[in-house]
């Protein structure tokens, strides 16, 4: 548990961060070892305890999501799983989590420390605005809020066809320059950091952090791109209790 993650942002000193990595856990390769998602045929009591150790190092309860590739938002609540991409709180002790093996995991606070969120965006999330769907859910001014992006696949992993630069260019014009061609013939190289940076710029928040770890060539992360049969780390923010 020595390399986890925690994030490099100006957050008040109540907003606490983590992102989990491989490494700590019990589980078996493929999903070796500190699997946390319950969704990709891992032994359901290897991920309870790699949850398990994860409360055990911090204090907080995760709200776990069941991930669709949507926008919707939900206000976090460990008692139970909903289906959402995002999820808030101001509740103290409650952390919002993103899972994720290569897309994109943002979080997000408020400059007075009383809000948080986070937000898995995969590439249809983000051009379908599942940024925009969280900030809304915080409730505050854009040049209030700060935003972490973590680990996620890097512009030199990131091959899409051009159907998906077409999406987010029919959205933002200026989205065409984090898409550079590929070697492949009609497909290009995608900086999903560079995408998200759009997006959160054109709602007014300019306090953004973090972005450039990527999880294709890291071996510290799952990545589903270098190997479909893998588990799940989670970027996790919570208000200190």
């Amino acid at each position: 548990m020595s390399d986890w993650l925690i994030p490099d942002w100006p957050a008040p000193a109540r907003v606490k961060a983590c992102v989990t990595t491989r490494a700590g856990g019990v589980s078996l390769a493929p999903f070796d070892s500190l699997n946390l998602g319950n969704h990709v045929d891992d032994d359901p009591l290897a991920v309870a305890e790699n949850r398990r150790r994860l409360t055990d190092r911090f204090v907080m309860r995760p709200a776990w999501l069941q991930q669709v590739h949507g926008i919707e938002v939900v206000e976090a609540d460990p008692t139970r799983v909903m289906s959402a991409d995002a999820s808030w709180t101001a509740t103290p002790g409650i952390a919002c989590t993103s899972m994720t093996a290569d897309c994109l995991p943002v979080l997000f606070c408020n400059r007075a420390g009383t809000r948080v969120a986070a937000a898995h965006a995969g590439w249809r999330g983000l051009v379908n605005g599942v940024l925009e769907a969280t900030l809304d859910s915080l409730q505050v001014p854009a040049d209030e809020i700060l935003a972490w992006l973590g680990p996620a696949i890097g512009p030199q992993a990131f091959e899409v066809g051009a159907e998906v630069r077409e999406a987010f260019m029919a959205v933002q014009p200026e989205a065409a320059k984090a898409f550079v061609l590929s070697h492949n013939a009609g497909k290009f190289l995608a900086d999903i950091y560079a995408l998200a940076r759009l997006r959160l710029a054109a709602r007014g928040v300019t306090a953004v952090y973090g972005g450039g770890l990527c999880t294709v060539s890291d071996p510290r992360f799952f990545s589903y791109r270098r190997n479909p049969r893998t588990g799940r780390f989670a970027s996790l923010v919570w208000i200190e209790r």
